[in-house]
């Protein structure tokens, strides 16, 4: 049970962490958090565990907090906002692209331990994070874009902007998430994978994300509080 203890109180932990930062840091906090996450998601995915019976990769929390930021800010500052912390994710990545590639130009020294050990995780960094960053721009804009979309239809259906807030975080969030999940999946790792293997890890993390978009409305639901306060 450690595994799925573990997985739970980070859930908690982050989607706490979202809105303290925005509650103290506005959308600032959010940017920093895109950037955070879109960084660690990307190597913390090459972690491969077994939780809730079902085998998965880590970073679908992480990645599905970024989601609780795109839909954080649509709903309280604006579309344009929105689609800045996606571009902000993309930058990030990019940056740490070339970043980590650069550390393999170096001759390591002979008394130099931890060289083997980088080249063991990030020599796959490449292909995971251009993926990512195809993977993350396509769904967090069709995410953003799909979220103002369902907006409009709850405001005619309830005459009230504010009304319907479950439906369109939840219904934009879970068909982006498995946009993202398909196209990350295959495209990441088709050829590292048996096809049993992707099935499995693209039906657990989909799962996984079903459950963390469902568990972050409270959290959107107590930033608009904060906002109005």
């Amino acid at each position: 049970m450690q595994n799925e203890i573990v997985l739970v109180i980070t859930l908690i932990l982050i989607y706490s962490g979202i809105v303290i930062f925005y509650r103290f840091l506005g959308k600032t906090g959010l940017y920093m958090w895109t950037v955070i996450a879109t960084i660690a998601a990307n190597i913390e995915v090459l972690i491969l565990v077994n939780a809730f019976g079902m085998e998965q990769t880590l970073g679908n929390v992480l990645f599905a907090s970024t989601f609780l930021v795109t839909d954080i800010l649509s709903e309280l500052e604006d579309r344009q906002s929105a689609n800045r912390a996606v571009h902000f994710g993309i930058i990030a990545s990019i940056s740490f692209i070339l970043i980590s590639q650069s550390w393999f130009l170096y001759i390591p020294n002979s008394s130099d331990w931890a060289m083997p050990y980088l080249h063991a995780i990030f020599s796959n960094t490449p292909r995971l994070m251009l993926v990512g960053i195809a993977v993350y721009a396509i769904a967090q804009l069709f995410d953003v874009w799909l979220y103002h979309l369902i907006w409009n239809k709850t405001s005619k259906i309830f005459g009230n902007s504010k009304k319907g807030l479950w439906i369109r975080n939840n219904c934009s969030t879970l068909l982006s998430q498995l946009l993202n999940t398909a196209l990350f999946t295959f495209g990441a790792f088709a050829g590292v994978y048996d096809f049993s293997t992707l099935l499995n890890i693209l039906v657990s993390s989909y799962v996984i994300f079903i459950a963390t978009s469902l568990l972050d409305t409270p959290a959107i639901y107590i930033a608009r509080k904060l906002k109005t306060k």
